[in-house]
């Protein structure tokens, strides 16, 4: 076990100004990001005034006309967030418009954009056309989306990465003009819908925050931006959640999620529950979940599906949108954990540890693809290193003239993803630099990658060569190492109390605690097998679900067993007393002493 510390601590600094300015903030940002305000919210005309008024005429323009409006939802917890909060605002401008003009798309797969739905959008002949999440890249599309005289309106935060499209209104974070780059899709609709606010004199906007932080969250968009933290910060304020998968959800895991959600809460308590919908959930399902988060939708009573219900018994959909994301996520899970069992085996079959990047070339069914970038996440995670799952197809040629097949080739495509904790944080450009992957499409910490055969071992010596001096194992990055007789316990405390700052880019706070002599008096087994240790001080260092053969390994009859640790701040309330305790991460043995004199 390696652990280093990231900056000597300065003793002019409380805990918590320590643990951010490790995290990258400046001394002078603290006091400031510690007390945000609305103030730090960007106006909605830093995406260009101009552009701005001339999306909003032609939507209302398509309003006033009784044209038809369709909406393209993306494939993940930030599309359906974005989608929500534009179809929501619609309504409240006008009920009527929008169950008679609205429609919105689903994508049968993890796909995203415009590519599966062209025949749709044809069918249902709109006149105008809004993308949220997603879009700014299909160029192809729009040409014909404008061709057939339709407006578009993207509003979106992806990367561009080809020169923006003319003929459609362009609104995204990644412009020039906007100063906040970690603003997600989510984000961007509702600054349009703020917009809209202003102009027609409205106040609609600000009901749909919590869906701003759902969507925020959902992408792991950096809370290190001021703009982005307060938006998560306001729309998971109790009294600011209105949406009703939202609620409920948080009400179902409220022993987890607490009276307050937090970013690192929702992060694993209600986005991985939409983003299973959204990679495994069948279309009905897609469709039952999406209308959940939409309040003209949601309390609308339905046949019950519910195991053992009775012939002709009625639920609310959110009700049961909310029993079905959670057996879709187990459903998930179960295939996610075949996935990892698979890839496992051929890390070590195939020596992969000798490289400095994961890279799996599956065969067709083996894992599906709408859940390899759960897989490179967890083998990313575990491994601490980035990881490509690439799933193999043939590519043929066709003579023209005769149309027989005159070329074929081997090609693999995929999900990847970066590793931050190895200092890995742009991987999609390390994967371009190599000039050999024929597109790298997404985000930098995850995106989809595409390779021909003949250019892997290429890919493969140009990553090594890249990432020649990124740590061969796990380090971790503490932010305190103390030794076990001068544990701080104050510090422990106001550590514990970050829980509301955690997120992307604002890791939980890692502390190492050396040279802990466990005699048999110090530790214990308590019930569901938490093990404990009770340091010199008083305070407390929990293991929970602790097997008996790593308890044993730490027992020592007559002696001690010597162990550095690293854990996680807690605070531990028992009876109306607080005090402070620490939560196990890994150790390593040191040594041990059979005989204590």
């Amino acid at each position: 076990m390696k652990y280093k510390l990231i900056n000597p601590p300065n003793e002019n600094y409380s805990a918590k100004k320590q643990v951010l300015i490790n995290r990258g903030l400046k001394p002078k940002e603290i006091d400031h990001y510690l007390n945000l305000t609305d103030a730090d919210i960007n106006e909605p005309e830093a995406f260009g005034k101009e552009l701005l008024g001339n999306a909003a005429s032609v939507l209302l323009e398509t309003i006033n006309n009784g044209g038809d409006i369709c909406v393209i939802i993306d494939a993940d917890c930030d599309g359906y967030t974005s989608s929500a909060i534009l179809i929501n605002y619609l309504y409240d401008l006008d009920p009527d418009f929008v169950e008679n003009h609205v429609s919105w798309y689903m994508h049968e797969s993890k796909q995203h954009g415009l590519s599966d739905c062209m025949d749709w959008i044809e069918d249902i002949d709109p006149s105008l056309v809004i993308i949220p999440d997603a879009g700014s890249n299909d160029i192809k599309y729009m040409e014909k989306l404008h061709e057939d005289g339709r407006e578009i309106i993207i509003l979106d935060h992806h990367e561009l990465e080809v020169e923006p499209y003319k003929h459609c209104f362009l609104i995204n974070s990644q412009s020039p003009e906007y100063p906040n780059k970690e603003l997600s899709g989510a984000g961007v609709v509702w600054q349009f819908c703020r917009y809209l606010d202003k102009v027609w004199n409205h106040n609609y906007a600000d009901w749909y925050l919590d869906l701003v932080a759902l969507g925020l969250d959902g992408d792991m968009m950096s809370l290190k931006s001021c703009e982005t933290r307060w938006l998560i910060f306001k729309g998971l304020d109790p009294a600011n959640i209105h949406n009703p998968f939202i609620y409920e959800m948080w009400q179902k895991n409220k022993f987890k999620l607490g009276d307050a959600p937090t970013a690192w809460g929702v992060t694993f308590y209600i986005v991985p529950f939409v983003n299973a919908i959204t990679r495994s959930g069948t279309l009905e399902e897609k469709e039952l979940i999406f209308d959940s988060m939409l309040k003209f939708k949601a309390f609308k009573e339905i046949l019950s599906n519910k195991r053992g219900h009775k012939q002709g018994e009625m639920e609310q959909l959110v009700t049961q949108a909310i029993r079905t994301c959670t057996n879709v996520k187990n459903r998930q899970t179960r295939e996610e954990e075949k996935g990892i069992e698979l890839v496992t085996d051929l890390i070590e079959k195939n020596n992969m540890m000798d490289h400095k990047v994961l890279l799996f070339l599956l065969e067709p069914g083996q894992i599906k693809a709408e859940i390899r970038g759960l897989v490179a996440n967890k083998l990313m995670a575990r491994y601490q290193r980035p990881c490509c799952i690439l799933t193999k197809r043939t590519e043929s040629g066709i003579d023209e003239k005769t149309g027989e097949v005159v070329e074929e080739h081997i090609f693999y495509q995929g999900s990847a993803r970066g590793c931050d904790k190895v200092g890995v944080t742009e991987f999609k450009d390390i994967c371009a630099a190599t000039q050999s992957c024929e597109y790298t499409i997404g985000h930098q910490g995850a995106f989809g990658l595409g390779l021909r055969q003949e250019n892997i071992p290429a890919f493969v010596k140009s990553t090594d060569f890249q990432l020649a001096n990124m740590p061969n194992e796990p380090v971790y990055y503490v932010d305190y190492i103390w030794d076990y007789k001068n544990v701080d316990g104050d510090a422990i405390l106001e550590i514990a109390d970050m829980d509301k700052y955690i997120g992307k880019d604002i890791d939980e706070p890692l502390i190492a605690i050396q040279n802990i002599e466990i005699t048999k008096d110090m530790l214990s087994m308590m019930a569901s097998n938490t093990m404990k240790i009770i340091l010199p001080n008083g305070i407390s260092i929990i293991k929970f679900r602790m097997p008996d053969d790593e308890y044993n390994k730490l027992y020592s009859e007559n002696g001690f067993v010597k162990i550095n640790a690293v854990c996680r701040a807690n605070k531990n309330e028992w009876n109306g007393i607080i005090s402070p305790q620490l939560l196990l991460d890994d150790y390593e043995i040191l040594g041990g002493c059979a005989y204590v004199f």
